[in-house]
């Protein structure tokens, strides 16, 4: 994939845009701590989400960012799943939840200590594990992850764990095969290269285009070794065609 060459210009909007992205997400993270007592989870995610189209409109704009999707007839109607996708950057955590909703997301729970972004963080119900505990953090995903999909709320796990550099794939945890079997759902697969233009722990927003696929949903009728394999080989087969275009 051609990368743009990285120009002043480029690092002064870039700059512009972590600015202003961090100063709205303050001050909105405040109104919706205010706010949150008066509304249901739906309506709460609803309005949290805001600073996400508002970041999405200033990355198209400012940063000239296009995001591209394709396969959203795959997304399940009225069915919750456990959505399962690559991690590279910070960018997938806030755009998928405004692709499958309501969601909730699988997260360190270190992030909810975050001042102002972890308040906003928390409204969305997260499930926080702690990782030092591999043992505990599973039975968390399990029994909260059931709880939320049988009141009819997607799960968002990146089995990878942690962010991994465009083009590279880490190896895939199986938690969210096994929450999607214990709960009798189905996983929905994603792809995404958003790396390329806003890379992971950097303030650079290259322009460009971010190119997210949505694979068919996958049945866990051979137990949840054989869904992580067949999750993972579609994100690999679907993330080496997104590098070819």
């Amino acid at each position: 994939m051609h990368r743009p060459e990285v120009t002043p210009e480029i690092w002064l909007r870039s700059l512009t845009f972590f600015l202003l992205y961090n100063l709205l997400g303050i001050l909105h993270s405040l109104v919706s701590v205010l706010l949150a007592p008066l509304m249901r989870f739906e309506q709460r995610s609803r309005f949290v989400n805001l600073w996400t189209r508002a970041s999405m409109w200033l990355l198209r704009r400012l940063n000239g960012v296009q995001i591209e999707v394709s396969g959203r007839e795959n997304i399940p109607r009225n069915e919750p799943v456990v959505v399962m996708a690559n991690h590279q950057s910070q960018w997938e955590t806030f755009y998928l939840q405004l692709l499958v909703f309501p969601q909730v997301t699988v997260l360190k729970r270190e992030l909810l200590w975050v001042p102002f972004f972890g308040w906003g963080l928390a409204l969305l119900q997260p499930i926080a594990i702690d990782r030092r505990k591999p043992v505990q953090a599973m039975k968390s995903i399990l029994r909260e992850g059931k709880r939320r999909l049988d009141d009819g709320v997607s799960v968002l796990i990146f089995p990878e764990g942690t962010r991994q550099p465009p083009g590279q794939i880490g190896r895939f945890n199986a938690g969210g095969a096994k929450l999607a079997c214990h709960a009798g759902r189905r996983v929905l697969p994603i792809a995404h290269d958003a790396g390329s233009c806003w890379p992971a722990r950097s303030i650079l927003r290259r322009p460009g285009r971010i190119q997210l696929r949505i694979g068919p949903p996958i049945d866990c009728d051979a137990g949840p070794e054989a869904l992580i394999a067949e999750t993972e080989q579609w994100i690999r087969a679907a993330l080496a065609e997104l590098e070819q275009t």
